[in-house]
């Protein structure tokens, strides 16, 4: 049975399938809802149900804390509709702009910038013209129909010639996609993905001073708005704030410093969580989003893309709003959960 879901404030209504969640039918029709890990892990789509009745499949109860479900939110990315519902909830424009499309893609290179870093270069497919937002991710469908997902690390005017995405892959051992990737991935395989996915891209129709906030191979992302600003020749104030735990870790360090010298308004600052000796490091350190609060207190006027650790973009989320005065509709995250994330405790 199909219920109808309207949103407000924006009155968008659409159609669910029978046991299809809120945020997959959304996706489906093009209405742009705010997600990120589709996956109930990390709480990005979190929204208020004010009428109708939904049941939950499984989700992390960080993501949605039983007091917060009491008093009526709801996770759209695993809430099934059991009646008609009215969901309040922002939209985001532009987030189901681009059709989503399960295609080949064929690996050119793999190259590891830092030991446990990848730098994937997967050639698109001729007949088939992947569009994306700066900033959104694909999924790879492996054997079995589990899924990965990760974020394009280059902007859509910078595919190249052949057409390929660039994709940062951390190696979690043990991990049954970068195992493969650290193993037995080699040039002219052929993986399965679908995308375009997510929520996090630039809000263009702000001047708001921006802050870009990445941790570890969360910087991919990142990486791709900077390029976006600058094809775009989006002229506001940026810093960018890096963080990693050792000075190989931060494996494009090189090209954020020329991406600064060639931005007049971006300004990139590292920041090592725990620098070795050998190191020899003399810039920032510590937690970096302690490096943002102290640089700049106040955040009112801003706006935040924190891409990384989920342990990270929750605590600058919570701090720059209760300490920064940041608005929270002006803080953007994609955390970057990983399958051991999704199967913590459990609602």
């Amino acid at each position: 049975m199909s219920h109808r879901i309207t949103i407000q404030p924006a009155e968008r209504s659409f159609d669910t399938d029978d046991g299809e969640a809120i945020l997959a039918a959304a996706i489906r029709q093009g209405v742009g809802l705010p997600y990120g890990c589709r996956d109930g892990a990390c709480g990005s789509c979190k929204s208020r149900l004010v009428e109708g009745r939904v049941e939950h499949g499984p989700h992390q109860l960080k993501a949605l804390p039983a007091e917060e479900a009491a008093a009526g939110w709801i996770l759209t990315c695993c809430a099934v509709a059991q009646t008609d519902c009215v969901v309040e909830a922002r939209t985001v424009p532009g987030a189901g702009q681009f059709p989503l499309l399960k295609l080949p893609t064929r690996v050119l290179a793999v190259d590891r910038p830092a030991p446990d870093v990848a730098i994937l270069r997967l050639q698109l497919p001729a007949n088939q013209n992947l569009q994306y937002h700066a900033g959104q991710y694909v999924e790879f469908i492996l054997a079995g129909g589990a899924r990965r997902s990760y974020s394009m690390a280059n902007a859509p005017h910078n595919l190249g010639n052949p057409p390929a995405i660039e994709l940062h892959v951390r190696h979690m051992p043990g991990g049954l996609f970068t195992d493969h990737v650290f193993g037995a991935m080699k040039p002219r395989d052929i993986l399965r993905m679908e995308g375009p996915f997510g929520s996090f891209f630039l809000r263009e129709d702000s001047a708001a001073p921006i802050v870009l906030l990445a941790s570890g191979t969360g910087f991919a992302p990142i990486k791709a708005i900077v390029e976006h600003m600058r094809a775009k020749g989006i002229d506001r104030d940026a810093v960018l704030y890096w963080g990693c735990r050792r000075r190989a870790d931060l494996y494009l360090h090189d090209w954020c410093e020329r991406a600064a010298a060639e931005m007049p308004k971006l300004r990139y600052v590292p920041v090592l969580s725990e620098p070795a000796p050998e190191d020899g490091w003399g810039g920032r350190t510590g937690f970096v989003h302690q490096a943002v609060m102290a640089d700049l207190p106040d955040l009112s006027r801003h706006q935040v893309y924190a891409c990384g650790a989920p342990v990270m973009v929750d605590a600058a989320r919570l701090d720059f709003v209760a300490r920064c005065a940041l608005p929270p509709e002006s803080f953007f995250a994609d955390a970057f959960t990983s399958e051991a994330d999704k199967h913590g405790p459990a609602a």
